[in-house]
């Protein structure tokens, strides 16, 4: 379970800022949503469920979910894809002189196993500055290994790390060494790192290709029927059959590279989602079905509904944790809150699976829905710095209308729009003419 990730010195995040999914110390208006919005980890730790994270169009709410993804990355391939001399792709906060010497900061607080596991790294493009691996055994952290660039401090608690410290490069980082040499924790937090999934809800491709392989593989099937049938696309069944794959028939957003190998490697079969629909005679009668192909008849909401499914229903059956950036693009405000309340419920999210998502979706933004602690903001200051926030740091009644003072302005976190008025008229010669930047 995700406890909480920080990153700094990373595309729009100057300073060091924080994500937690701790659940507070605070009671909801409702108390069904302090059962089913939340859960306890250990005696000590109970964690959220779900969370959502609020923000104006390039607020760098999406920045987090880049940053947990760079950090998965580079933790899973560092060891075996980077070459000495290679640069860490790492895109530090550009717009101010005080970070262009100073390293990127990630770090994540985890559950593995039942025990709290904290591990992070300070990078540049030329190498590692730092690396740490801490773990609360019982009562008190315990240091698992420290590094300071190319000195390594493994402890008997990692057990056999210390051989392979010597064979870390300055731009690898020692856990994914670790793993690659079989220590045991290392492995295991990089399995647990596979089960943090981090999607685009803009991009159908990468979601839609699980939902395939899930069906195509009788994995989840049934589940992934009745979560698309059940949300009123007007689908009574799925059709799910062998085609041939040529230029016509690959689909389109697959990337160029791997277009080219399957038509290279003559892997030509592939599948074709249809949906089944009833169809009526003059009296409302049911005289026969017909078959839509998925890509070619359905609306986009409905294409991205069945991208999701697989992954909403893996995460939901295995406990895992799902990252998805603009969860509401293409979706009824409806469907939206169905898919939240699929994981903020004891009785469809029994393993205690979490969902975080990036929103414009105000809708959802309610007493009634979430409590505080699970609303978060994404604001950017006048640097160009992009500061992250919780509700529950508001002193405010817990029946507060959430939407109508966010709206309003009341938390911040919302776009500054200016006089647009004398937009049309405008004398041609000032169109489009840049304000003073300094001025």
């Amino acid at each position: 379970m995700l406890i909480e990730f920080s990153v700094g010195n990373y595309r729009s995040f100057k300073e060091t800022v924080t994500f937690s999914m701790v659940a507070a110390k605070i009671s909801a208006k409702d108390k069904k949503l302090d059962e089913q919005n939340t859960f306890q980890a250990d005696d000590r730790l109970k964690l959220l469920k779900s969370a959502a994270i609020y923000g104006a169009n390039a607020s760098g709410k999406s920045n987090l979910g880049k940053a947990l993804l760079f950090m998965k990355s580079l933790i899973l391939n560092s060891s075996k894809e980077g070459q000495a001399t290679e640069e860490i792709p790492i895109e530090s906060f550009r717009l101010s002189t005080e970070t262009e010497s100073k390293p990127s900061f990630f770090e994540i607080v985890f559950l593995m196993d039942g025990k709290v596991h904290r591990y992070g790294f300070e990078v540049n493009k030329k190498e590692v500055i730092s690396e740490w691996l801490f773990y609360v055994p019982t009562i008190r952290e315990v240091t698992l290994f420290q590094r300071e660039k190319n000195i390594i401090d493994s402890k008997p608690a990692f057990k056999g790390g210390s051989k392979f410290k010597n064979n870390v490069r300055d731009n690898a980082l020692f856990l994914s060494v670790a793993a690659q040499f079989n220590i045991e924790i290392a492995k295991q937090i990089l399995i647990w790192l596979k089960n943090l999934n981090v999607v685009s809800g803009l991009d159908d491709g990468a979601m839609g290709r699980y939902t395939i392989h899930c069906l195509n593989n009788n994995k989840n099937r049934d589940q992934i029927f009745e979560l698309i049938k059940k949300l009123d696309l007007g689908i009574d069944e799925l059709e799910i059959s062998e085609i041939e794959l040529t230029e016509e028939t690959i689909p389109k957003d697959l990337p160029k590279e791997i277009r080219d190998r399957i038509l290279r490697d003559g892997n030509t079969s592939g599948i074709s989602i249809g949906t089944i629909h009833r169809k009526y005679n003059a009296e409302g009668q049911q005289i026969s079905i017909e078959t839509f192909e998925m890509d070619e008849h359905e609306s986009e909401g409905t294409q991205k509904l069945f991208a999701m499914a697989g992954p909403l229903v893996d995460t939901l059956e295995n406990g895992r944790i799902l990252v998805i950036d603009e969860l509401d693009a293409r979706l009824h405000p409806l469907i939206t809150r169905e898919i939240i309340s699929l994981f903020n419920s004891n009785q469809t999210n029994p393993h205690n699976a979490q969902l975080i998502f990036m929103t414009h979706d105000t809708n959802i933004l309610s007493h009634k829905f979430f409590r505080r602690d699970q609303i978060w903001f994404a604001e950017k200051d006048k640097f160009g710095a992009t500061h992250l926030y919780s509700l529950a740091e508001y002193k405010i009644r817990n029946d507060a209308s959430f939407e109508s003072d966010y709206i309003q302005g009341r938390y911040g976190a919302v776009p500054f729009i200016g006089d647009l008025s004398h937009l049309i008229g405008k004398p041609s010669h000032l169109i489009g003419k840049p304000s003073q930047i300094n001025g």
